[in-house]
């Protein structure tokens, strides 16, 4: 579905926020705070929590690692205000942030306050009003390659990002990470993830270029403008941002790129609305993608399988924590099923039997 971006609701049992020491803490360090002060919770996320900050007419978005314990790395609030208190110097869609907090005396774990844009969330399928218009649909695929080559081939010294992270070795450090990972959170044996972990070894190949990742792009980690969903207003979800090789963020999106042949299966474990008519085909966005940067992608079928890889153990991580009851949100009591349909997949696209 397509969602207003926010999707406000009281925050949910569990992750409800002492306002008694964040409300002081905010009015002496963030610009606008005049007005009463109100806080209500972004209910479309599925790992970091999400808020809405409010003081009388100023807006703001305060971001936190979710409940339980988190992977080494992970949910870094900290890395995220770094970088988006910089980036939008040189990527318009990136929100500002104007607050980091890492005393977990004031709401229990670290966090930051940024900038909040206004717009649309398209999520599983597309807005009403512009289901089976081609056009638009055309439009919204080639705004999420353009954006994404947009960011590879942004300047990160320009905005005093050119430490960020360590690009040597990132390729081989995030498949031994995610396999240490999977295994950490894994509530049973599936030998396809094996399979696929041990594929990926084999081949792994060599970095073309070190450009800004963001390390989770898709579409619902975009807001659009609500009048024109071809045109993006932000990205979100900036705490894995690094600098290393680009084809890792194009492998993550073919992932969720469907297409209106694949198993149903398959678009459900990992969906964008990319199956509607009117969308350019996977193919056709690496060939565009291609064409943005400059990039020689003969190797790109490597990518889109770690994309899988990746994606099979985020969606483990999220699920263990629902069966240790570290969340109670019901929506992951069906993420045991996607992560088996996408252990399926990476073992088919090994096989050839999909593409890109």
């Amino acid at each position: 579905m397509a969602s207003e971006a926010p999707e406000l609701i009281a925050p949910r049992a569990g992750e409800e926020i002492d306002r008694s020491r964040l409300e002081p803490y905010l009015r002496k360090g963030l610009p606008a705070t005049d007005g009463p002060f109100a806080l209500r919770q972004f209910g479309g996320g599925h790992a970091n929590l999400t808020y809405e900050v409010r003081f009388g007419a100023h807006e703001y978005v305060l971001r936190r690692p979710p409940l339980g314990p988190v992977a080494p790395s992970s949910h870094d609030m900290k890395r995220e205000h770094r970088v988006l208190a910089a980036l939008p110097q040189i990527y318009p869609w990136a929100p500002k942030s104007y607050l980091y907090c890492g005393d977990p005396a004031i709401i229990g774990a670290e966090f930051h306050v940024m900038e909040r844009r206004h717009g649309i969330v398209i999520r599983s399928d597309l807005p009403d009003a512009v289901k089976g218009d081609l056009r638009m649909a055309r439009r919204i695929g080639e705004m999420m390659v353009d954006t994404l080559a947009a960011l590879h081939t942004a300047d990160a010294a320009a905005a005093g990002l050119g430490d960020l992270g360590r690009p040597e070795g990132f390729v081989e450090r995030q498949l031994e990470g995610w396999t240490k990972r999977w295994h950490a959170a894994k509530d049973k044996d599936l030998p396809r993830v094996d399979e696929m972990a041990a594929w990926l070894a084999r081949h792994v190949p060599k970095p073309q270029a070190t450009a800004l990742l963001h390390n989770d792009f898709k579409l619902d980690n975009m807001i659009v403008a609500k009048d024109d969903p071809g045109r993006a207003v932000a990205v979100l979800d900036w705490d894995m941002c690094t600098r290393g090789d680009p084809l890792m963020d194009l492998g993550y999106l073919l992932n969720y790129w469907s297409e209106a042949g694949d198993d149903l299966a398959w678009r459900q474990a990992a969906f964008m609305p990319t199956w509607n008519p009117g969308f350019p085909s996977r193919a056709e966005a690496v060939e565009r993608y291609a064409r943005k940067t400059g990039f020689a992608l003969e190797d790109v079928r490597w990518y889109h399988v770690f994309g899988v890889f990746k994606l099979t153990g985020v969606i483990q991580q999220i699920y263990i924590r629902y069966l240790r009851g570290q969340t109670t949100d019901a929506r992951f009591a069906a993420f045991g099923a996607r992560v088996a349909t996408l252990a399926e997949k990476g073992s088919a696209l090994i096989a050839g039997e999909a593409g890109p």
